[in-house]
């Protein structure tokens, strides 16, 4: 099964998800859950509308694929907010909580360092979850 990329930002009232193979094939939602719908739609049609009049496709969509979604820092953040505070997020990740607040509104962008440091903090609070019941 082929894996398509849809990258997801944050535009700073809306989520916008883009299927970087799909040449224009975007959309946009208030929520991250509402996104990855219309997205996926969005790119059922765009494909269907191809075939229909014999444009070219990628392979890809010539047998089954599966979406595989990739999170901007902004979107992250924002689409989690009512989950995780800012001042968790800096426990778990070490970063200030201030600075966490600039990447979430989208006035900053970090470092790849400061984005390696959000990931391992994540990864780390899901494998401790994962451990739960065990």
């Amino acid at each position: 099964m082929g894996k398509v990329l849809v990258d997801i930002y944050y535009t700073g009232n809306n989520f916008c998800a883009e299927a970087i193979i799909l040449q224009g094939c975007i959309s946009t939602a208030t929520t991250l859950g509402e996104m990855k719908r219309n997205i996926k739609e969005a790119i059922a049609f765009h494909v269907e509308s191809s075939l229909e009049n014999n444009d070219f496709i990628p392979e890809v969509f010539k047998g089954d694929y599966q979406l595989e979604f990739k999170l901007s820092i902004e979107a992250l953040l924002n689409a989690y907010s009512d989950i995780f505070t800012k001042s968790a997020l800096s426990r778990i990740t070490g970063i200030n909580e201030r600075q966490l607040w600039h990447y979430a509104s989208g006035m900053r962008k970090p470092r790849p360092a400061q984005r390696k440091r959000i990931e391992e903090g994540l990864h780390k609070l899901g494998s401790e979850l994962l451990t739960i019941g065990v």
